[in-house]
């Protein structure tokens, strides 16, 4: 385009009446340049439009016209200008690209895969976030393995941003270590509690702005989560739910909540609320699909304001494998928000499969 858009100019600008200048349209042809190319053919492309310039002023007049003598000074400067942005622009694309490139390796060892296999379960997750250029925000999901079942934790930290961030961190690494302990799940989600809750003893910490943050707004600090324990060889789940949305159990063409009697308020508040931590029991039998998911999916909107209705979307997919599932209601879900999410928004579908005769191996992705 730069290349035909100096012949053009060229070829009109020397049969044109002699009091029409078109010769400052050349300009053009190096800045068109300087959005999509580097600096060496900006500087190419400038030259070429600099000889063609003194053309022009040879065909119609001479090359010591004082009109095209300062039409190619000025043609001179702005392409070598134009050339020097080129430089700067690719220079940071480098830069950017290498932070997407750490940034994307850094978010991947935050949330890890879930494994595709755990023993007789099915695994499928998917992470949307909410801002651009991430993959995760403040909502977590993790699976670890344990003697005889499988444990999983869903959770969403309160606010965004690398603050939400780094405390989703915070969670998923207490619960990958915890797990290996093989704590009872309420001794497992007591001791979460333990690694979210603010420290007391600090009143008063730096903000990353610069400014102080106090004692008050460290406490507001706290995540919803639910931490899940479903064994191997009993067609069960336990459930610990901290102030988070219930869990659906698809089931014969129904999305049923598993609504605990008694959920523990979010962890990093319990020294605020008088609460045990308390695990309820569910079946979830050979053939069901257990349904996790944030906030960020349930409280979607569309243009008209109302919410995303994700139990009879996900009860119309009775019978869809997790990873077809997921798929699904994400593509809904994307339609329904208009194409944009206001909040991060996280799925996790677990099927039940039959018995693999004791092999509790676990397959991962990838």
């Amino acid at each position: 385009m730069p290349f035909a858009l100096i012949t053009l100019v060229t070829v009109v600008d020397i049969n044109v009446p002699p009091d029409v200048h078109l010769g400052p349209f050349l300009v053009a042809a190096p800045a068109m340049a300087a959005s999509f190319t580097g600096p060496r053919m900006t500087a190419f492309v400038g030259a070429v439009a600099v000889l063609a310039q003194a053309l022009v002023a040879a065909a119609r007049t001479d090359l010591t016209d004082l009109n095209h003598t300062y039409q190619i000074i000025a043609l001179t400067l702005i392409s070598a200008f134009v050339t020097l942005f080129a430089h700067l622009r690719e220079r940071n694309e480098k830069a950017v690209t290498q932070l997407r490139s750490v940034a994307e390796a850094a978010q991947r060892v935050v949330l890890r895969p879930l494994p595709v296999r755990s023993g007789p379960l099915r695994i499928a997750s998917v992470y949307l976030a909410a801002e651009a250029e991430a993959q995760i925000g403040g909502d977590l999901y993790a699976a670890a393995r344990t003697t005889d079942g499988t444990r999983l934790i869903i959770g969403d930290v309160r606010g965004k941003g690398l603050a939400a961030i780094g405390e989703a961190a915070s969670v998923l690494g207490a619960f990958h270590a915890l797990s290996r302990q093989e704590w009872r799940l309420p001794d497992l989600v007591a001791h979460l509690e333990v690694s979210v809750a603010p420290d007391q003893n600090c009143a008063f910490h730096e903000g990353e702005d610069g400014n102080g943050t106090d004692a008050q707004e460290i406490a507001e600090s706290f995540v919803t989560a639910a931490v899940l324990d479903i064994p191997d060889g009993t067609a069960e789940l336990r459930l610990v739910s901290c102030g988070h949305p219930p869990p659906l159990l698809l089931r014969a063409g129904e999305a049923i909540p598993l609504r605990v009697r008694a959920p523990a308020p979010p962890l990093g508040l319990a020294h605020l609320l008088v609460s045990d931590h308390t695990a309820e029991t569910f079946a979830f039998d050979v053939g069901d699909t257990l349904l996790l998911y944030t906030d960020g999916v349930i409280e979607s909107r569309d243009r008209s304001g109302d919410f995303y209705p994700l139990p009879e979307r996900a009860a119309s997919r009775c019978g869809q494998a997790p990873d077809s599932l997921l798929k699904s209601l994400c593509a809904d879900l994307v339609r329904h928000a208009g194409g944009r999410l206001g909040d991060d928004a996280a799925l996790v579908a677990v099927e039940r499969l039959p018995a693999p005769g004791g092999d509790t191996r676990v397959t991962t992705a990838g």
